[in-house]
């Protein structure tokens, strides 16, 4: 009975694996977070259901709106230092004239390979006051100008933050643009060539268009990877994300909402509260690379 049945049944079985790790790892944990963020739970004993008292909260929390400024602040700084810096390292490192592409590739994309930790923690040694390398190496001994508070000035968190994410980011974006430039045909550059076209109006005409899809799916990861940034803001402000909170991330509060203060509910409804934001951006990304 089961013999004759097998040859129908043979494909469900080889992709249940799949759709079991999803739901035990996936949709289990999605549910079992929304219904948590509808009740007052600390994590030691169920709390009474609240409904959605912890969303009006939020929405009234100066810690979340603060986060979420931060957070979009963050995104508009970093993302087009990271996605346009990358194109423009693809187009160099697509080029026919470099030579030894291989090796300039694998320097970009090294700091992919550094644990977050000690990417951190290596810029927290660099920038730190009075004694990091670069203020005294270069800002007190070669422009003779007092230290940079670059860790405790509020006023310098996020862009201190921003140099991180360029450098320990910048060669994944890399990868990315030049998938998308060795996708377009060659024809179009040689026609364009036989034309006339200088480099500039190549790149403006042929290469800016074809590469929309490719600069759009970055945005969108771009956006999302930002709006889930933990280690680095972590390493170099703590939790309470540095003087006035001016380096506080949104991945950073729902950490220490959760797992400092325990409010485990408030925590999941910031969580799912943040996916909304995510999917809103994401879309209106999406809206406007259709538009172009």
């Amino acid at each position: 009975m089961l013999s004759a049945k097998w040859p129908k049944l043979a494909p469900y079985v080889f992709i249940s694996p799949f759709f079991i790790v999803f739901l035990v790892f996936g949709a289990f944990p999605i549910a079992f977070s929304g219904a948590v963020s509808l009740i007052d739970w600390s994590g030691v004993k169920m709390g009474e259901f609240i409904g959605f008292r912890n969303y009006i909260n939020l929405i009234q929390d100066p810690d979340f709106v603060r986060a979420v400024l931060n957070t979009v602040y963050l995104l508009l700084l970093s993302g087009p230092l990271t996605i346009g810096g990358g194109l423009v390292l693809a187009v160099l490192l697509n080029s026919q004239l470099l030579r030894f592409k291989g090796l300039f590739r694998t320097i970009f994309y090294l700091p992919m390979a550094v644990s977050l930790v000690v990417s951190a923690l290596a810029f927290t040694m660099l920038l730190n006051k009075p004694f990091g390398l670069v203020n005294d190496l270069i800002i007190r001994q070669i422009f003779n100008q007092e230290p940079i508070d670059f860790l405790t000035n509020p006023t310098l968190a996020i862009p201190t933050l921003t140099l991180l994410i360029i450098w320990r980011y910048i060669g994944n974006d890399l990868v990315i643009m030049l998938a998308g430039l060795q996708s377009i045909p060659s024809d179009l550059y040689e026609a364009s060539r036989i034309d006339g076209a200088s480099p500039f109006q190549t790149f403006i005409h042929i290469t800016l268009p074809l590469m929309v899809p490719f600069i759009l799916f970055d945005a969108i990861l771009t956006t999302v990877n930002t709006f889930n940034l933990f280690a680095e803001p972590y390493i170099l402000f703590g939790t309470e994300g540095g003087a006035n909170q001016a380096g506080l991330t949104t991945g950073l509060l729902v950490f220490r909402v959760s797992f400092k203060y325990f409010k485990f509910g408030y925590g999941a409804a910031m969580a799912y509260l943040l996916g909304v934001v995510i999917f809103a951006l994401s879309l209106l990304q999406l809206r406007v690379g259709q538009k172009d």
